[in-house]
């Protein structure tokens, strides 16, 4: 019998990591009848990791040294090494009598699943992936509009929640510790003929902060505003305390643009609203201009305010400067989230960005799905 292999899609054309590889691999060993354990599969993977996929020898050997356990399963691994590794359609190493006749089909689990016939009556192994994990690590620059709109889907489950402050208002509290609720405990002792049998307690009450999002939509950072615009709508209609703005020649807010929950009519608003969409960049300027506005009459007093931007900026960088220090003596935590940040060798060298940086409590990436949710992360830990 000869080894046989379906799908129009190679496997490393998923764009998958070692640890996505050696997870399907493993599963294509089980079903074809090894064992392939968890903590077989982990130190498969860590020697992927440190050996790299580029050598045939390195993984054949490396999977072979962690994921075989007797001897009889060595001709079981090797032959599904050939197939599912190499795609060898007939490994020379085995007698005829000995092949494997498997085929092993690529199947987009996102997409609707209409079930596909089995052209043949030979075994399938159906490995399946998702291009909901290819997109969390990929650069918005490159997406294509089909995967923003994934990715727009995925930014809705993202959880932007502020953290929390203590309010000058007060809440009933089973603590013992706190102050007494006279109004409380004296209904409560209507219902004993005015005995106090039980004290009611209450405790400062916890708001979550206010975040406020100041999107840079100038033309350096057009590959990634429109990804990171709908990043912002998402956590406009979080129904959280959340205010969003964009810089780029002037200031413009859309939070009552970005309200509405259907995406396209909230996108279409803030564009129409947003006369200056890939223009040009006076961080320094528009910055006075929230803080003169909004900022230091309120908006800002208290809360985590998120720069999405790369910092490049036309203006004075001591204008930057000055304004930077003005809204982190208000705010109470300040995130710089720069696209370009994940570039190898990047340094802050923009005069913009250099400017700001002194004034800035965290200083994160925000070029993929997975560094906007670290973003949630540090958000709440703020």
């Amino acid at each position: 019998m000869s080894t046989t292999t379906t799908g129009s899609t190679s496997f490393f054309e998923l764009r998958s990591g070692p640890e996505r590889i050696a997870v399907v691999f493993a599963r294509v060993l089980r079903q074809a009848g090894l064992t392939a354990p968890l903590d077989s599969v982990l130190t498969f993977i860590a020697a992927l990791e440190q050996l790299g996929i580029d050598s045939r020898d390195n993984v054949y050997w490396a999977g072979r040294a962690s994921l075989i356990g007797r001897p009889e399963d060595i001709s079981l691994y090797d032959r599904a090494f050939a197939v599912f590794w190499e795609h060898r359609e007939t490994p020379e190493y085995f007698d005829d009598d000995e092949q494997l006749k498997v085929s092993i089909v690529l199947d987009d689990e996102d997409a609707a699943s209409e079930g596909v016939a089995n052209p043949s009556d030979d075994p399938t192994i159906t490995v399946r992936f998702s291009r909901v994990e290819t997109l969390q690590h990929k650069d918005f620059a490159s997406y294509s509009d089909d995967e923003l709109d994934i990715a727009r889907q995925l930014m809705g489950r993202l959880k932007l929640i502020g953290p929390y402050r203590r309010s000058l208002r007060r809440a009933p509290t089973r603590r013992r510790a706190q102050s007494t609720d006279v109004r409380r405990t004296l209904r409560a002792s209507f219902a004993s003929d005015g005995e106090l049998i039980r004290r009611r307690f209450t405790a400062p009450d916890e708001r979550p902060r206010r975040i406020v999002l100041l999107l840079d939509v100038s033309g350096s950072m057009e590959p990634y505003a429109r990804a990171l615009v709908r990043f912002v709508h998402a956590a406009v209609v979080g129904r959280q305390r959340v205010e969003a703005f964009t810089l780029g020649t002037r200031l413009t807010r859309i939070t009552r643009e970005l309200n509405s929950r259907d995406p396209d009519i909230a996108l279409r608003r803030a564009s129409d609203s947003v006369a200056d969409w890939s223009g040009g960049t006076r961080l320094g300027e528009t910055l006075r201009h929230f803080n003169d506005r909004w900022g230091t009459r309120g908006m800002a007093r208290g809360a985590v305010v998120v720069v999405l931007s790369d910092g490049w900026d036309r203006g004075s960088p001591d204008v930057l400067a000055e304004q930077m220090q003005r809204l982190g003596r208000v705010a109470h935590r300040i995130v710089w989230v720069n696209p370009l940040k994940v570039t190898p060798g990047y340094a802050p060298l923009a005069r913009g960005m250099a400017a700001a940086l002194p004034y800035v409590e965290d200083f994160i990436e925000g070029h993929s799905l997975d560094a906007l949710q670290h973003l949630t992360k540090v958000i709440s830990n703020a």
